[in-house]
């Protein structure tokens, strides 16, 4: 799921090119209804979701008397509010089956609100406090919550056009995610938090993780 119809297209491509098989819908993740139908037609068509991965995110830099209304309002929708729409219509099979695994991308400002990242930081500590909830209120009913603070930026491209004077050994690896899952058979775009993932969503019921950090060894924190 995503906004972007070109981006699902390529993914979906690539993961029916090495024998998988997925379903590509654009959402608007901050829309109760749009979430809502989004759901129904995965549902419809693969089945409930055994597990949830929320990635969305918006990040807008500006000071408290900078930001308007609806740039702090749409940041909050995007980081935080969509993933309680979303978890609202996967736990219902999961609480039926009496399991599923939540995982929640989190950051930085999960836990540290600086300076001219309020927007961004409101919503990633209202995401947290969403997991936290979740896992205390599901986890006994067989539901895995966790929330993965990402500190610091991923090696992208598109990172790399942002930051172009950061060092490479101050950005986080991707294939330091998934050295294991290497293989063609994992596209490329999903292979960033592959790994880490992957092992949470493995755990034995008797050690789970409720939250995980991941940093480069440099960072300060």
């Amino acid at each position: 799921m995503a906004r972007n119809s070109q981006q699902l297209t390529q993914i979906q491509s690539e993961i029916e090119q090495s024998g998988g098989k997925a379903l590509s819908v654009t959402v608007d993740g901050t829309d109760p209804a749009s979430v809502k139908a989004a759901f129904e037609q995965v549902s419809s068509q693969l089945g409930a979701p055994e597990v949830f991965v929320y990635n969305a995110g918006a990040f807008q830099k500006a000071g408290i008397l900078e930001l308007t209304p609806e740039q702090f309002e749409f940041s909050w929708k995007v980081n935080c509010f969509g993933a309680f729409l979303a978890v609202q219509q996967v736990l219902p099979a999961m609480v039926e089956r009496g399991r599923g695994t939540i995982l929640l991308t989190g950051a930085t400002a999960a836990v540290k609100g600086s300076a001219k990242f309020a927007a961004l930081a409101v919503g990633k500590f209202g995401l947290r406090a969403l997991a936290q909830s979740l896992a205390r209120e599901f986890s006994p009913q067989g539901i895995h919550v966790a929330h993965i603070i990402i500190d610091g930026m991923i090696n992208t491209q598109r990172v790399r056009a942002m930051v172009s004077e950061a060092e490479e050994h101050t950005l986080l690896a991707p294939e330091a995610f998934a050295q294991h899952l290497r293989s063609r058979s994992v596209p490329a775009g999903l292979r960033r938090f592959a790994q880490t993932y992957w092992q949470l969503y493995q755990q034995d019921p008797t050690a789970w993780t409720l939250e995980l950090d991941l940093r480069p060894a440099v960072e300060k924190f």
